[in-house]
């Protein structure tokens, strides 16, 4: 999920195996340490942060500025009122009102495989090793294949990127290096062009 890229509000659930997605989900999800909720107005400020953090925007084109983080998280609030899902806030009860966020979008790219829903992440550095993403992630996956009944999910990143690319293990995606594609937002040549894509189906009843 790169930063000049929004959310395509035009696409429709040609992923997903019902009538449509419900408008009237529950907007937040819990855990046992985490809290993944609708974005508030304090968010922006330690998002901004962590956008500015080279660290965390390491496997990306670029840091954020302050406005473009602003306008990010725009999107992700726009994408939620369209959709009914997104990117959630994640809190860590006791620890942190605002980590990162963990969720579900649908990518503006086009590729062989989209339309498709994405989950993703991106939490503050000082939290990483802890198993927040892949709790969250547990939890979101289980949203979207119970709740919006879809039939797949996917994630993708750099191949460099391993530590996403455990995360995406850990949570059972696997990948077949014929899907690897390369970013279409990307220039040639550029080296986070290659992608590695990862996908999980719905399980079986």
């Amino acid at each position: 999920m790169y930063p000049d890229e929004t959310y395509d509000q035009t696409r429709t659930n040609q992923f997903a195996s019902g009538q449509g997605f419900s408008m009237s989900v529950a907007p937040e999800l819990r855990t046992d340490r985490l809290y993944l909720r609708r974005w508030r107005g304090t968010d922006r400020q330690p998002f901004a942060a962590l956008n500015a953090d080279p660290r965390v925007m390491e496997h990306f084109p670029t840091p954020l500025s302050c406005e473009e983080s602003d306008a990010l998280a725009t999107r992700i609030e726009s994408h939620f009122e369209q959709h009914g899902f997104g990117l959630w806030a994640v809190e860590i009860t006791g620890t942190a009102p605002f980590a990162g966020f963990i969720g579900l979008s649908i990518p503006r790219l086009e590729a062989y495989f989209t339309p498709c829903v994405e989950i993703g992440w991106r939490l503050a550095s000082e939290y990483w090793g802890c198993g927040y993403a892949i709790e969250g992630a547990l939890a979101v996956l289980a949203f979207g294949f119970e709740q919006l009944r879809l039939a797949e999910i996917v994630s993708f990143t750099v191949p460099g990127n391993w530590r996403s690319r455990r995360v995406m293990e850990r949570l059972g995606m696997t990948r077949n290096p014929a899907d690897d594609f390369d970013h279409p937002t990307l220039p040639e040549g550029h080296p986070l062009r290659r992608h590695v894509l990862y996908r999980l189906v719905r399980p079986q009843p």
